[in-house]
């Protein structure tokens, strides 16, 4: 009997102790085009839709990493697979939905100089794209922010942006005078050198504002992946026609602003999402089409495709 005591206390322990393996599955898919506003432009309807894939993480106990180690749709990777070292849940929140804004930009980016003259072409200011971990603009400046003035000297491309914070010293601050989320902030930055190099920056890459208003919401979903599917959604909804031809068209890949789609983590419940939305095809970049495959038959056509434009000439027939 007194056996049975620490027995029951392993067995409790077991089911409530939380240890640093994470289970991988199917997250939600979800039709991209609703997420997408933009002011100007006809807007043209899709019969279809195009479907982002997503991944849920669950942390685990014993317990719990001996049941997902059981179940074929689900994988147990180690916290470092998805946290940086030292990273809490709360900056990995933050990093991935930085991450996922600036796939949103980027998107933008690739259609608008598809169909229209940007970046010549421009609205007012410049936007953040992204910031460098470890400079003065990280945590304080993020993707999507408005810059109108650098140093009191207002900008409208990215070569002023960019000569206004040159002529800095390095060592000395300047402050920006932005738009975030509707509202004007200032924010005093410190120019010096930072991310490993050794000229001196405040981390910050820009690109030249939209020619006329985009706005892409994604919820809680973060992380780069969702790049090449927002890019053919907004594409489909500024030109007639339709990509979809009435079908669930699902994607994921981390677009470049030149175009290029590159390679994505958890290919595997990316596949499992997206037959489960019932998409009839599955745009994965080339790097992770071989992964992809391996799943087997699940319902899906796999199309690998290296750049926007491949995607594109697939959906139009011509690829």
């Amino acid at each position: 009997m007194a056996f049975l005591v620490p027995l029951a206390a392993v067995v409790a322990l077991a089911g409530t102790i939380y240890l640093p393996y994470y289970a991988l599955a199917p997250g939600p898919a979800r039709a991209v085009q609703p997420l997408i506003r933009f002011e100007g432009p006809t807007r043209y309807e899709s019969e279809g839709s195009f479907v982002l894939t997503s991944v849920r993480f669950d942390r685990l106990t014993a317990f719990g990493v001996l049941s997902a180690w059981l179940d074929p749709d689900r994988d147990v990777v180690p916290r470092s697979a998805l946290f940086a070292p030292g990273e809490t849940a709360e900056e990995e929140a933050e990093r991935t939905t930085s991450q996922m804004d600036q796939s949103k930009l980027d998107a933008a980016y690739v259609v608008l100089r598809e169909l229209t003259g940007y970046p010549k072409e421009h609205g007012d200011g410049v936007l953040v794209q992204s910031v460098v971990d470890g400079c003065a603009a990280d945590g304080e400046l993020f993707p999507g922010d408005l810059i109108h003035a650098v140093d009191g000297k207002e900008v409208e491309t990215v070569r002023q942006a960019r000569l206004a914070i040159e002529a800095v010293p390095s060592g000395s601050g300047l402050t920006f005078r932005v738009t975030v989320d509707g509202e004007p902030e200032t924010v005093r930055l410190l120019r010096e050198p930072c991310g490993g190099a050794e000229e001196p920056l405040v981390g910050v890459s820009l690109i030249n504002s939209f020619p006329f208003d985009v706005r892409i919401s994604s919820g809680e979903i973060g992380g780069p992946s969702a790049g090449l599917v927002w890019a053919l959604g907004l594409y489909d909804l500024l030109t007639p026609g339709d990509l979809t031809r009435g079908r669930t068209i699902a994607g994921t890949g981390q677009l470049f602003t030149d175009g290029t789609v590159h390679p994505v983590g958890s290919v595997d419940e990316k596949v499992l999402a997206a037959a489960e939305a019932g998409a009839a095809v599955l745009l994965v970049p080339e790097g992770n089409f071989d992964q992809a495959r391996e799943l087997g038959d699940r319902g899906l056509e796999l199309v690998p495709v290296a750049t926007f434009e491949e995607a594109l000439a697939y959906l139009e027939g011509a690829g």
